[in-house]
């Protein structure tokens, strides 16, 4: 086993590219399992050894695809605290949201099956929530839509209206409605401990989902 401080190996780089990746099919699957697209323009692929459903849409997956470029510098740097899929209602009011919490040790123990197996295992067991959260979960109004937002530390904050990591994708500041639901019901799906990351997924829940139409 061998110790690495963040700075060696630019070991963030090695943990940007594992997060992401898994990011990337974790929110192709939250879309499909929450049915905020049809069914129609996912195909099964397998990914961490277990079948997962990907998005075939490509200006759907360019903007994922984008965003995750864009999140990417920030794990590097460990300045993401969590990243949130909020899936919102017609009148993009937040219905639930699902958060990745991430943090990563100033110390790095790393041996080379914590790096493969190890971590592959444990993202595996994420997705598998995933896929079935729906059972905790109630459904959602037609017509919802989806964003992704990222909690940053302060300093990052400062210096993310300076860098535009792609041309005409910049980052803004959300819209207070994103961010906050009043009295969520929060349900844990998932935590995960390894030597190189640590992430806990939770949904924050509306309470009540179905738009009232008012006479």
């Amino acid at each position: 086993m061998t110790t690495l401080t963040r700075q060696d190996l630019n070991f963030g780089q090695v943990v940007a590219d594992i997060l992401c990746e898994f990011l990337e099919v974790a929110i192709h699957l939250i879309l499909y399992v929450r049915e905020v697209y049809p069914s129609g323009i996912f195909q099964k692929r397998k990914k961490y050894n277990v079948p997962v459903q990907m998005s075939c849409h490509p200006e759907l997956n360019q903007y994922i695809h984008d965003t995750l470029h864009c999140v990417k510098p920030l794990i590097e740097k460990n300045d993401a605290e969590k990243v949130v899929v909020v899936i919102m209602d017609k009148e993009h009011h937040p219905v639930e949201r699902f958060v990745f919490e991430i943090s990563q040790p100033p110390l790095l123990s790393i041996s080379s099956d914590t790096l493969l197996s190890h971590v592959e295992q444990l993202l595996r067991a994420v997705i598998l929530k995933i896929s079935v959260c729906d059972a905790v979960l109630e459904n959602n109004p037609p017509g919802c839509t989806f964003t992704v937002l990222v909690h940053t530390r302060e300093a990052a904050t400062r210096n993310m209206e300076k860098v535009q990591v792609i041309k005409d994708f910049p980052w803004i500041v959300a819209d207070e409605q994103e961010v906050h639901m009043q009295e969520p019901r929060l349900i844990p799906l998932k935590t995960m401990t390894s030597d190189i990351v640590k992430m806990q997924l939770y949904v924050e829940e509306r309470a009540q989902k179905q738009c009232l139409n008012v006479p």
